[in-house]
């Protein structure tokens, strides 16, 4: 199924600026050879300055070097360029793509497209997007009963979220970045490249996978690029040059091959961000309700009104019965507790393997990683980075692992070695125990980025490690589960050579000694402390 890719230039906003973007283009085509396609995401035109060098393009006293396909408008002032709503050419060379839809060339590159910003302006749609529009060009976009996804989608903002699992954006302001509606748009279409600008900067995100590790069949991945403006004084990057083959073309081997730092997708199914649909509507719905409801349709929210992770609900979770590890439970052993953040706890484990090995757990009652809020999850990552710190000071790493396998409380054992042994070979150790467990297991390798809450369903039985080198390793749990199978590695002779400590009851102190060891660690562990 193999044919010659298709070489594409695509730039960021060129506002009027043509002689320095065909001067740059012109220098690329000479050293590297024709390209098929240069495409412009964002403003192409800069108001009535424009005017007098266009009309000369239009006249054809100077020529577009190549074929071009353009955006609409975000400002009032460059709408007078644009005559054709849906789309035409405005002078040779040169294409208006339309406010929104689907273009697909002789090569059979599918490109999908949304002119404007989120809601810009009510008065003037020309500028902008709707719920209606994006929901529109799902429906046409996935009209095939074989659809996998678009090769390329252009839109003139970011979608919200887009920096989760990867590397910040320089001076982009997260919070405030992007739109909603874009980022469900990105989930339907599932691009294998998306293009946009409007932030002033140029960011290249790792790319991010479209199915979920170990429970969906592989899919290709997405490759986001915002691209900075045409000659802008920072010299940020504003024109980024790719080969592609489009996927028509090619083996689903080809297309589904996961690159080496691909990460979880950074977006969820909000159904929020969906146009009301009639009843008689039988249309495909993409938008999926992360949020639980009662019987009248109406979200749930957590007590006091606070909403989090998405996923509000009536009041905390509550045990089934007596629970050991909630803070405020009268069987919690505090004397072993050696630091409280507002979410989250840090204590000595009880019959510890080392007089530093410690728990993280939630105050509030979260059964695994999975069914925890995202305030939950970002203190236990802070009280990892702590730990981390501070056991490197001591010339140690640490693993963390955690079984959501018969118990009912959240629990991240963390059990540092000494830094000799060598962190590389944790992984090793791992994977063989468990194949040559006496009920021999598989321990699935996971991308380092990935997020349990899209791999693993909640309620769903696990056991999850994460080694010094920041690799992780999944075992999805079905019957016979070693309970102590974390410890048993630890314990082993090519770790920490004292398998006769795999059983915590044979490691019990006295309370007294509890207290002393807990004492220790807190000032140990003082100048790392998230709180």
């Amino acid at each position: 199924m193999s044919s010659k890719p298709l070489k594409i230039l695509v730039s960021g906003d060129v506002e009027g600026k043509f002689t320095t973007l065909f001067s740059r283009v012109n220098g690329i085509i000479k050293k590297n050879g024709p390209f098929d396609l240069l495409i412009c995401v964002g403003e192409f035109f800069h108001g009535e300055g424009s005017r007098e060098e266009w009309e000369k393009y239009q006249k054809g006293e100077l020529k577009v070097p190549m074929p071009i396909l353009i955006l609409g408008p975000t400002k009032q002032g460059n709408t007078i360029y644009y005559t054709e709503e849906k789309g035409g050419d405005l002078c040779e060379n040169v294409t208006y793509l339309g406010r929104q839809g689907l273009f697909t060339g002789s090569s059979g590159l599918k490109i999908a497209y949304l002119s404007g910003r989120d809601g810009v302006t009510e008065e003037n749609p020309k500028l902008s997007f709707n719920k209606e529009d994006v929901h529109n060009l799902m429906m046409s976009a996935s009209a095939e009963s074989n659809f996998k996804g678009v090769d390329v989608l252009l839109t003139a903002q970011w979608p919200k979220g887009v920096e989760k699992y990867a590397q910040e954006p320089e001076g982009v302001d997260s919070m405030e970045c992007g739109s909603a509606a874009l980022a469900q748009l990105v989930l339907a279409l599932k691009p294998r490249y998306q293009f946009t600008t409007g932030e002033g900067t140029f960011y290249e995100r790792k790319p991010y996978r479209n199915h979920k590790v170990l429970t969906e069949s592989a899919k290709h991945v997405t490759r986001f690029i915002g691209l900075a403006k045409v000659g802008n004084t920072q010299k940020k990057k504003f024109l980024y040059a790719f080969n592609i083959l489009p996927m028509s073309k090619m083996s689903t081997s080809e297309l589904v091959k996961q690159p080496p730092d691909v990460s979880e997708c950074p977006f969820t199914f909000d159904i929020s961000s969906a146009p009301r649909q009639s009843k008689d509507d039988d249309a495909p719905q993409f938008f999926y309700d992360m949020n639980q409801r009662d019987q009248g349709g109406r979200k749930r929210r957590r007590e006091g009104g606070d909403s989090r992770e998405g996923r509000p609900q009536k009041k905390q979770p509550q045990p089934t019965g007596p629970c050991w590890f909630c803070l405020s439970s009268p069987e919690v052993e505090k004397h072993l507790v050696v630091s409280v953040a507002e979410d989250c706890y840090l204590a000595l484990a009880k019959g510890g393997l080392t007089p530093d090995h410690v728990l993280i757990l939630p105050i509030g009652h979260h059964q695994s990683t999975v069914q925890a809020p995202s305030d939950v999850i970002a203190e236990i990552e802070k009280y990892k980075s702590g730990l981390k710190k501070c056991f490197r000071k001591q010339g140690k790493a640490v693993v963390f692992f955690e079984r959501n396998y018969r118990t009912q409380h959240l629990q991240i054992q963390a059990v540092p070695f000494p830094l000799s042994l060598g962190e590389d070979e944790i992984k090793e150790i791992f994977l063989d125990s468990a194949h040559n467990h006496p009920h021999p297991f598989e321990l699935h390798e996971i991308p380092k980025l990935s997020d349990l809450k899209q791999i693993v369903p909640a309620g769903a039985p696990y056991f999850y490690v994460e080694l010094p080198s920041g690799e992780k390793l999944l075992h999805r749990i079905k019957k016979g589960f070693p309970l102590q199978f974390g410890r048993e590695v630890m314990a082993s002779k090519e770790i920490l050579d004292m398998e006769e400590k795999t059983d915590w009851k044979n490691c019990k102190l006295t309370k007294g000694e509890e207290t002393e060891a807990a004492q220790s660690f807190r000032k140990l562990f003082q100048d790392f402390d998230c709180i």
